[in-house]
């Protein structure tokens, strides 16, 4: 079960017969809930997700309780700020939170300090995440500097149509105005203006994208 995992999922460690076994010896695929906190602000990591199915979102918590999204992982991703946590043996600066119900692989820090040294796969993988997560960085600072609001909300729900693979997004308004980094009655307003445009629908803590 576990193998045929990583060969659907992760090509680049998928690529190493000898990578795989030592991964899955020992190793299961650990189910968590949506809401599950899997990853806490200046705590130590001491396991590496591997997402095989459901979405992980990394974020940064500011002291008024604002959110900052930074990027969403993906089933056939890690996180790539745990990874580099572990590497400089620092802990990490943001948070990660179970979005849809998931599927992980957890490894251990000593593990995946042994992996590194001696599968040049995994390192392919590693900067490979690296540069997608980057680049989803890059975006997102666009769309939060440049866009109007309309068009980095209307953005934002193609997004998560794109990661969910469905064009029901189940966020409540104070949900999507926190990743925004505005307020809730502006995401309302803005959301029964695309409305009225035929551009979504809108029930109860959920946005249907026409």
């Amino acid at each position: 079960m576990i193998r045929k995992t990583f060969i659907d999922k992760f090509e680049y460690i998928a690529s190493s017969k000898q990578l795989v076994d030592f991964i899955i010896k020992d190793t299961v695929i650990k189910k968590f809930k949506k809401g599950d906190i899997i990853l806490k602000e200046h705590f130590y990591v001491q396991q590496i997700p591997l997402v095989v199915s459901g979405i992980v979102k990394v974020y940064k918590e500011e002291e008024n309780g604002n959110e900052v999204l930074l990027y969403y992982i993906k089933p056939g991703e890690s996180c790539i700020m745990s990874i580099l946590a572990v590497k400089k043996n620092i802990p990490v600066n943001i948070k990660a939170i179970i979005e849809e119900e998931a599927e992980l692989i957890l490894i251990s820090k000593k593990n995946l300090e042994y992996i590194s040294k001696n599968f040049k796969q995994w390192n392919i993988f590693v900067y490979s995440l690296f540069n997608d997560k980057f680049d989803e960085v890059i975006n997102r600072i666009k769309l939060l500097t440049f866009s109007n609001t309309e068009k980095r909300i209307l953005d934002y729900l193609n997004r998560i149509a794109i990661l969910t693979k469905s064009n029901s997004i189940y966020k409540s308004h104070q949900e999507i105005a926190n990743e925004l980094g505005t307020s809730r009655e502006v995401i309302s307003r803005i959301l029964k203006k695309l409305e009225n445009q035929d551009k979504i629908i809108l029930t109860h803590r959920k946005i249907e994208l026409l």
